[in-house]
């Protein structure tokens, strides 16, 4: 970059690069005049020099009280990626680095070890809402809830997927204690020991846990970092292998906060019905989208072979244990497993989120929490485009996570350990794939507000790689 430029120029065009680089993409705001100032240290009249000159060249378009918007629209983020070299269905296997971490509970923050800020005022009335269900109980406390859950609740749920193009109730919804039990009753319900399952690469590793314990083989499938799983790859796969479940994150799928567009889902689910598939949809994610939230992929499902997993814990609270899951085919046999592997869900606190929900409390948080999380993710971007190295990062448009490219010298496994001795937790590549790949890649969240801690562990984890 010219360094000759005045400053406005030089912002501009910095902009203008991270724009066609996909950092921000067609329809979304820019950060405030306000946060472009602290990020890149400039006067405020040098920020609104250079996006009126982007404006003029129709990259982007300012709205009445409402900021600068992304025109332009670069195709090629729309594509899957090259189809890579897949590998024969083997044993799971999850390393002791993932149960490292989840034992820390640090998988969404690199400071696990220093808390701070105030809970907000969403989660305030949440547990005020819950407070008040408990004080209701009366004698029938000592009465388990129903297997498939509270009724009300299951009612407020339908109420918000109908929103997302699925015309549900209550009776094709059944309580869980959150989206890991989910997917694995429906992973349980499905398949057998032995049996494939085809599941994103990089992909949740969470579900790799489950495929483990339960005796099952994966077959990973190349997933684009915009569009999500290569459909095409995946029938590829079908043709060679008899696959019997296949998982998948339509929305904002972690690591790289991926969406799956209209026509991929469709055909996923035209293959669904060739190869006798079950399509398990985690769905843990979508209600933080911020330019809005993807319908459901059981929305498209016309013969009940998709499996819908969700819970509330990223985007309410992760000690709020309480999610669900529409088996559709499989429903009747979901149910009676979870009748075997736990009785029934805390009936108070059902009632609180039920009530919760009802009052317009939920859709009142959520719209603040996304707007919070479309701003961090601005700030983690924002400081990562500023590392003195090559480094390719994932821009989604909701979620909680960015997936990060480093040079490919690096090893994150050995960065984990030495962050580790300072307190830091980051999550390594290699976590989202069996086959001991994307060594060199890092999962980051903006799940939380970048404070100094935050801020001074990010700069330690570039002088550590820098180290290498």
């Amino acid at each position: 970059m010219n360094s000759s430029l005045p400053k406005y120029q030089l912002l501009e065009n910095q902009i203008e690069q991270s724009i066609m680089a996909g950092r921000w993409r067609c329809g979304e705001r820019l950060p405030s005049i306000r946060t472009l100032c602290q990020l890149h240290g400039c006067a405020k009249i040098t920020i609104q020099h250079a996006l009126q000159r982007l404006e003029a060249k129709g990259v982007i378009e300012s709205r009445e009280r409402a900021g600068f918007f992304v025109t332009y629209r670069n195709e090629e983020f729309d594509r899957p990626g090259e189809v890579e070299r897949i590998e024969s269905p083997k044993p799971v296997s999850v390393s002791e680095l993932f149960r490292d971490i989840m034992t820390r509970s640090a998988a969404f923050d690199l400071t696990p070890s220093i808390q701070s800020g105030e809970m907000p005022q969403g989660i305030v009335q949440l547990n005020r809402s819950i407070g008040r269900a408990l004080r209701r109980q009366k004698g029938d406390y000592q009465y388990y809830d129903e297997p498939a859950g509270d009724h009300g609740l299951r009612t407020q749920l339908a109420g918000l997927f109908s929103k997302r193009g699925w015309n549900t109730d209550a009776s094709e919804l059944c309580v869980t204690s959150g989206c890991q039990q989910s997917l694995f009753l429906a992973l349980l319900t499905v398949c057998s020991e032995g049996d494939i399952v085809a599941v994103e690469s990089p992909g949740f590793y969470g579900v790799l846990q489950l495929l483990e314990q339960l005796k099952l083989k994966v077959i990973e499938v190349p997933t684009s970092l915009q569009a999500g799983m290569d459909i095409a790859a995946l029938a590829d796969v079908l043709k060679c292998w008899d696959v019997r479940a296949c998982v998948v994150s339509p929305a904002f799928a972690t690591p790289s906060g991926a969406t799956m567009p209209t026509e991929a889902r469709k055909r996923l689910l035209e293959l669904a019905e060739e190869h006798d598939l079950a399509i398990i949809e985690d769905d843990i994610y979508a209600d933080t989208g911020w330019l809005g939230v993807p319908d459901t992929l059981k929305s498209l499902d016309q013969t009940g072979r998709v499996i819908h997993c969700s819970s509330l814990s990223k985007v309410l609270s992760r000690d709020l244990r309480l999610g669900w899951v529409s088996g559709g085919r499989w429903h009747s046999r979901i149910l009676q497993m979870k009748l075997t592997s736990q009785l029934a869900s805390s009936r108070f606190v059902q009632q609180g989120v039920e009530s919760y929900i009802r009052d317009g409390d939920y859709a009142a948080f959520v719209r603040k929490l996304r707007l919070r999380l479309r701003d961090q993710r601005d700030q983690l971007l924002e400081y990562l485009a500023a590392w003195p190295l090559s480094v390719r990062t994932t821009a989604p448009q909701g979620g909680l996570t960015v997936w990060v490219e480093l040079p490919e010298k690096v090893n994150t496994i050995d960065i984990y350990s030495r962050a580790l001795d300072e307190g830091i937790v980051i999550t390594p590549g290699s976590l989202f794939s069996v086959s001991e790949r994307f060594g060199n890649c890092l999962r980051m969240s903006f799940a939380h507000p970048w404070d100094n801690h935050r801020r001074q562990a990010l700069k330690r984890i570039l002088e550590l790689i820098q180290d290498q």
